[in-house]
């Protein structure tokens, strides 16, 4: 399994003029800071995706919002990816826990799937690409509608 680094998403940092600052030198870092986000790619393949579901997924990781299954399905579909290709895993155990391992999936084409995997039993999120199961399902077991 592959681990997230967003190290390399930093921006680059630059150095401001300490005698005579000027209004656009000011202005000019900010204007660099969001061309190397990625983007869906709706005509790419899976593997070609993974880099913006990796990333949606370390954005929900890193909020108060990490252990809702929710939440990381309502990130991807902002993101444009499709509502009807997902599944997700319950967010509580059966006695009302908050689950050790919570997953989520898109369907990708005819073959592939992005599967998300998040929680205590994880450590950092986990990301990758995975042949669908039969039925073109991405998940094992039950999972639950994402009727909201």
């Amino acid at each position: 399994m592959a681990g997230l680094a967003l190290a390399g998403c930093a921006p680059e940092s630059t150095v401001t003029p300490t005698a005579s600052p000027s209004a656009s030198a000011e202005s000019t870092p900010s204007a660099s800071t969001t061309p190397d986000a990625p983007v869906i790619q709706p005509d790419g393949s899976a593997e070609d995706n993974l880099p913006i579901f990796s990333a949606i997924t370390g954005q929900v990781w890193a909020s108060e919002n990490r252990a809702s299954g929710r939440a990381y399905i309502d990130a991807l579909i902002a993101s444009g990816f499709d509502r009807t290709a997902m599944q997700v895993t319950q967010d509580l155990t059966t006695v009302g826990n908050p689950v050790e391992s919570l997953q989520f999936s898109v369907r990708w084409g005819e073959d592939e799937c992005l599967i998300g995997q998040v929680g205590p039993s994880t450590g950092e999120p986990v990301t990758v690409v995975v042949d669908q199961l039969a039925e073109g399902r991405c998940l094992v077991g039950n999972t639950r509608p994402i009727d909201w």
